[in-house]
């Protein structure tokens, strides 16, 4: 069978990387949902014991394990197998969050019960990113994809995918909200969530043709037992760099994502109604969009390392800008949520797309999906602190009824996004085209004058024989 060329090659790209907007829908919808259940039961309710911090991050703790536990599956079961249980994890509870109930009716068991659905749901996102996006970035060097779209396509494929998830995770409760009305906000919550089991789906459909990447098949250590100690003495540099990159990114961005409809509520007043809220909350998501569409057509030219040195560095510009200017800026929301949504938009155009060309190109196709799923799992940590202690930093800041309690987390971010900006420039190696099959070839030469037995490597004739045919086929073009 011949390789997919052209468009094809590309579908594949997507194949593997789309399941990403679960990602971006799911951690979204959650905060709108957040809101509409404090609308419901008050907010003494969901503070009473910590209800609300818990819900918007719970998902983070499922991700975490998923991303560890799955970038091992990934490299020694196979790429495909960990795509496969990840969408089918993400579809079954999905569903089961939008059927969340206590006994008797009770608020503390369905809080309990949708915290467990957050919670094994974040598991099968986890499992995307050393799965999917691994698969994605291994298809982007294969025949049919040209040199300078290589890292347009991993991009477009799985970063500007989670942005348009948390665009549909704004907008669906909205419209949801427009048709049921104040007087059946559960509709709302629960078809928001329950709607989540529908991108999963058809991606689990998507993908059943699909075989393992060409350069898994070459290059995998499926069979044999991984030199822990050779990779880490070679790798730990760029791991350690990437992962600070982006504990801070997300320390950023998911706290100000998932709290949008929070910020612009503070903005507009307590007093607007949560269509206005969920309204101003969409327009902010879709900054995410140019941000990151528009870096996706950089990063090939400017490579990953500088476009992601220049979308901190503006980033941090734009927060400064905000805090200094806030109480100008407050008075107009329209002015607000466009400063707002820049701010944003510029987080996608550097971190928000190179995070994962890095972590996924810097490393050997051997042991990609541990190393991504190291470095995205130390970023959902910062996920996970920042959206957990956003109240206490906009506490100590005033509350979120100051001046202070509204730009203090802007001065902080942007002073993270130029520390995150050292950080990459330190650390981080610059990427080239076709650099994973350079770096693959450098590996193999290094682990042989490591003493290590590379003849074993790639999947056997007796375990694929898509594989040896590719053998033979090569065998005959080189006789």
């Amino acid at each position: 069978m011949s390789e997919p060329k052209g468009l094809s090659r590309v579908s594949l790209i997507f194949a593997c990387g789309t399941a990403l907007f679960s990602d971006g829908y799911s951690n979204n919808v959650i905060g709108m949902v957040n809101t509409i259940l404090i609308t419901i039961y008050g907010a003494e309710a969901l503070d009473a014991h910590n209800y609300s911090s818990i819900l918007t991050s719970i998902t983070f703790a499922g991700t975490l394990v998923g991303m560890l536990t799955f970038g091992w599956i990934s490299d020694k079961i196979g790429r495909k197998v960990g795509m496969m249980t990840a969408t089918g994890i993400v579809a079954v509870f999905a569903g089961l969050s939008a059927a969340s109930s206590g006994a008797h009716g009770s608020f503390g068991g369905l809080i309990a019960m949708l915290s467990a659905c957050r919670f094994l749901i974040g598991i099968g996102i986890g499992a995307e990113y050393p799965c999917g996006s691994v698969s994605a970035s291994e298809q982007t060097e294969e025949e049919g994809i040209a040199k300078n779209a290589q890292h347009r396509w991993l991009a477009l494929a799985t970063n500007t995918m989670i942005d348009f998830g948390f665009v549909i995770g704004a907008f669906v409760p909205l419209v949801l909200y427009w048709i049921f009305g104040v007087n059946h906000l559960r509709a709302v919550w629960r078809l928001s969530l329950g709607l989540g089991v529908v991108p999963a789906v058809a991606v689990f459909l998507w993908r059943l043709r699909m075989e393992e990447p060409p350069s898994y098949k070459r290059n995998s250590m499926k069979s044999v037992k991984i030199p822990y100690y050779l990779v880490i003495k070679r790798y730990w540099k760029g791991l350690l760099g990437i992962s600070l990159a982006w504990f801070i990114y997300d320390f950023i961005t998911y706290p100000f994502g998932l709290y949008s409809s929070t910020i612009t509520d503070a903005v507009i007043g307590k007093s607007s109604s949560l269509g206005v809220v969920f309204g101003w909350s969409v327009v902010i998501n879709l900054f995410y969009i140019p941000g990151t569409v528009i870096g996706a057509f950089v990063v090939d030219y400017l490579g990953p390392k500088n476009t992601m040195i220049s979308g901190l560095l503006a980033q941090a510009v734009i927060g400064f800008i905000m805090s200094g200017l806030y109480t100008r800026i407050s008075q107009h929301i329209g002015a607000f949520a466009v400063v707002y949504g820049i701010f944003l938009s510029f987080g996608e155009f550097g971190p928000g797309n190179c995070l994962g060309i890095l972590a996924s190109k810097t490393a050997p196709t051997a042991v990609r999906g541990q190393y991504y799923g190291v470095v995205a799992a130390v970023g959902k940590v910062g996920a996970f602190v920042g959206t957990y202690c956003w109240k206490s930093v906009v506490s100590d800041f005033g509350g979120s009824s100051s001046i202070k309690g509204t730009t203090g987390p802007f001065w902080i971010a942007s002073g993270l996004a130029i520390l995150s900006a050292i950080v990459v420039f330190l650390l981080v190696k610059p990427l080239t085209h076709d650099g994973m099959a350079a770096e693959d070839e450098a590996f193999r030469l290094y682990l042989e004058e490591n003493g290590f037995d590379t003849s074993q490597m790639g999947i056997r004739e007796d375990t694929s024989s898509d594989y040896s045919r590719d053998e033979k086929n090569d065998r005959k073009v080189e006789a």
